[in-house]
């Protein structure tokens, strides 16, 4: 009858022999053994498990208006417009090429934001000599510019575009008619009001609807784009351009 001993030293080398073989087979990832006790220790290879996966990349920096991209001129780079006397903030200004309230800048604005043509017909870009110009709605998709006809001469407008914050301080108020190729041509104008002069001012136009005031006297004539007759036009200088912040 073998000894106690004996028993013991065959089920170590039995134990042995199991932890092996979970270490060759199965999925790949090896188990870590125990430390044999068989004065005879084990040659089988042990079988690493997968590489850790790479991190994923970073995503790409969304293009800023606080930040200059190459190949953006100043007319083609987005903006960001705030007018802190009547609570506008952050009112994001997406450039194309057009004229004001045209059917491609309407679109625009019915996404809430405001809309800047350049181009032949349209403005400039912010900080430019000549006539940068903003539109977006009064009534409608939020009404970002509702209380633009309480906007005041002196007030200030600020607009962040490529690193920089241009300042603007409100010198005038115009009417603009739909109905008026001359109206309409002195407010596309280089020079606010003054059509065919020479700019040797940066300064901007932001506009919105009088349609309460046309409703108010009973004229409820409408353009293919649901405009109404009247725009409220707020006439700006450029005072200063800075860094902005971070910058």
């Amino acid at each position: 009858m073998p000894s106690p001993r004996t028993v013991s030293a065959a089920l170590t080398g039995a134990l042995v022999v199991a932890l092996v073989g979970c270490a060759t087979t199965g999925s790949g990832a090896a188990e870590r053994p125990a430390a044999p006790t068989a004065p005879r220790a084990s040659t089988a290879p042990v079988v690493a498990g997968p590489a850790p996966a790479a991190p994923p990349a970073p995503s790409p920096r969304p293009t800023s208006p606080d930040t200059a991209t190459p190949g953006e001129t100043a007319h083609t780079r987005a903006a960001v417009l705030a007018i802190p006397s009547i609570g506008v903030e952050d009112l994001r200004v997406v450039p194309y090429q057009g004229t004001t309230d045209d059917r491609p800048g309407t679109l625009i604005q019915n996404r809430g934001v405001a809309a800047s043509p350049y181009g032949p017909k349209g403005g400039v870009g912010p900080g430019e000599t000549g006539n940068y110009l903003v539109t977006a709605h009064r009534l409608s998709s939020g009404g970002p510019l509702r209380d633009l006809p309480a906007l005041d001469v002196g007030d200030s407008v600020f607009v962040t575009s490529g690193g920089t914050v241009h300042q603007y301080r409100i010198t005038a108020t115009r009417t603009t008619s739909f109905r008026s190729a001359d109206s309409l041509a002195a407010q596309r104008a280089a020079v606010p009001g003054r059509p065919g002069e020479r700019p040797v001012k940066a300064m901007i136009t932001v506009s919105t609807c009088a349609t309460p005031e046309d409703d108010a006297a009973g004229n409820f004539w409408r353009d293919a784009n649901g405009n109404p007759e009247h725009r409220i036009d707020k006439i700006g200088v450029l005072v200063s351009s800075r860094k902005a912040q971070g910058q």
